[in-house]
């Protein structure tokens, strides 16, 4: 059913630009799905200052009009505000959701104090401001009942959906790969040690950029016997990613907190079997598809790589399991659910 008469807006500056983080493939499928649908006439898609000239210059759907989004000004007529990053303008819209992607600012110490305090008072204000939340996984919704103290009546789960990137078809070589930013969340670093286990012939490839703590990997790198087949790439281009994952044998996600962790999901659609971290998200996302082990127990991640690396037959029934586990999740399912959370409101 439509809702002609409807005006709903959302926060879009993650959208913008390219290089996006999994906040940005979030929004932009979002974004463009919810404009696809009949649910109502117009669209307003709110970027902060940021990203608000950046974003002018590329097309928007024909149903959308493009606003500049402040904290304490401006036009706030839409029926319905979403912001798509846990955060919420301090002046109100009449009925508001956010969506929260994770909480490791609340729930570690993986990012420097001064992010960590931004982000948490800007968390604490919009699960304060907002009528509904959705949250990406049902570990970030405990998550947001834990830190956030808001009543579970309150949050919706809405998963992701997986990127199907084309991936070029290559000989599959031995290649373990890791993709994300290097940061101690993401544990790159255990990895690394846990790497030595591999017979030679092995490479491992880290993609990612450098983020918080990144140094105490490239320490291990450094100091690693195995120096010389260890490669960490820096950025990468979408053909670059689609590239490694055509040729990986091996995806290995040790991270100690994800509010959904979208890698392993791309990594199966990819035709790579999956060893992740037993904790945060990552079960609910993975399922039975992967080879889950405890992040910090090196001994237990490098078994698992081992095993992995020595056994064909597993890796193949694994890439079957994880074809059929990301078919799970779609963008389509995401942006029907998203509506039905939107009518519960409106």
């Amino acid at each position: 059913m439509g809702h002609a008469e409807l005006r709903i807006a959302l926060d879009a500056t993650y959208s913008a630009g390219g290089g996006l983080s999994g906040v940005g493939v979030y929004s932009r499928e979002l974004l463009n799905g919810l404009a696809d649908s009949e649910f109502c006439e117009r669209w307003e898609w709110y970027y902060r200052a940021q990203r608000f000239w950046r974003a002018l210059k590329s097309p928007a759907p024909r149903n959308v009009t493009r606003r500049f989004l402040s904290d304490s000004w401006g036009l706030r007529g839409a029926d319905l505000f979403h912001g798509l990053n846990q955060r919420l303008p301090r002046r109100r819209f009449r009925r508001q959701i956010a969506t929260f992607h994770d909480l490791f600012v609340l729930s570690g110490e993986y990012s420097s104090r001064e992010f960590r305090e931004r982000f948490a008072k800007q968390a604490r204000e919009a699960s304060a401001g907002a009528d509904l939340i959705i949250a990406v996984s049902a570990f970030t919704a405990g998550q947001v009942e834990e830190h956030l103290k808001v009543p579970r009546a309150r949050i919706r789960v809405v998963h992701h959906g997986v990127l199907r990137r084309v991936v070029p078809q290559l000989a599959r070589e031995k290649v373990v790969l890791c993709v994300g930013a290097i940061q101690r969340r993401k544990n790159q670093a255990a990895l690394v040690r846990a790497f030595r286990a591999l017979p030679q012939g092995w490479k491992l490839v880290l993609a990612g950029s450098a983020g918080f703590g990144a140094e105490d990997t490239m320490r291990e790198v450094a100091a690693s016997p195995r120096a010389a087949d260890i490669l960490v790439t820096g950025y990468l281009d979408e053909a670059e990613i689609a590239g490694w994952y055509g040729r990986a044998s091996i995806f290995a996600f040790p991270s100690l907190d994800e509010g959904f962790g979208m890698p392993v999901l791309e990594a199966m659609v990819a035709g790579i079997p999956v060893l992740a971290g037993s904790r945060s998200a990552l079960p609910e996302v993975c399922g039975d598809a992967a080879m889950l082990v405890d992040p910090e127990d090196e001994t237990e991640l490098a078994e698992g790589l081992v095993r992995l690396a020595a056994d064909d037959g597993l890796r193949a029934e694994m890439v079957g399991c994880g074809t059929a586990r990301a078919e799970q999740f779609t963008w389509d399912k995401a942006v029907r659910k998203t509506l039905d959370v939107y009518r519960e409101l409106v």
